[in-house]
């Protein structure tokens, strides 16, 4: 890349707000590893009024530009070079807020004059996730994958930690020291 990375860490947790979960938690613990020049920019979904993804794709076949309410995420997400999905696992799956932003993409791909699909094919996409045991969490790793592939993204990997309680990721000694090499280049 040309100029310096972007991090866009979107928080997907329907954790009431003010408490920090055990996936905030661990990609703060892995953001702290990234370069002194990398920005970085935390946005919570759930701060974010995403109205439900209504599909006319095969009607219409194009969408307005969003509103002022919904155009500084899809501003964020166009400016960044590492795309972070911080999500819990919920039922096996991302929480609604996340299925909801993703649904969005349908509609961004479709906004005359806004080259997304381009844009997107130029980001890596991150996901940190925790649950009660990693094959629950497989499901969401698998789907993140596979929008990774949709846009011809670079799927950069998935970081996952126990979760549960407050607190529980940091208990898990083999997560945290995941979290420490999760953004560091692969070794040549």
């Amino acid at each position: 890349m040309d100029h310096a990375a972007h991090y866009l860490f979107l928080i997907a947790s329907a954790r009431e707000p003010g408490h920090v979960g055990n996936t905030e938690w661990l990609a703060r613990r892995a953001a702290a590893q990234l370069a002194p020049d990398a920005q970085q920019t935390w946005l919570h979904l759930s701060d974010i009024p995403l109205p439900a993804f209504v599909d006319q794709r095969h009607t219409t076949g194009t969408y307005p530009w969003p509103d002022d309410r919904v155009r500084p995420l899809l501003d964020a997400t166009m400016a960044c070079t590492d795309l972070v999905l911080v999500s819990p696992v919920y039922w096996y799956s991302f929480p609604s807020a996340l299925k909801t932003y993703l649904d969005h993409w349908s509609a961004w791909m479709r906004i005359e004059g806004l080259p997304f699909k381009e844009a997107m094919a130029r980001k890596r996409l991150h996901l940190i996730t925790t649950s009660g045991n990693r094959a629950k969490a497989q499901p969401m790793i698998d789907s993140t994958k596979l929008c990774a592939e949709f846009l011809s993204m670079t799927f950069a990997g998935a970081l996952w930690g126990k979760g549960g309680p407050p607190g529980a990721v940091q208990s898990d000694d083999v997560a945290i020291a995941a979290a420490d090499r999760f953004f560091l280049p692969p070794a040549a």
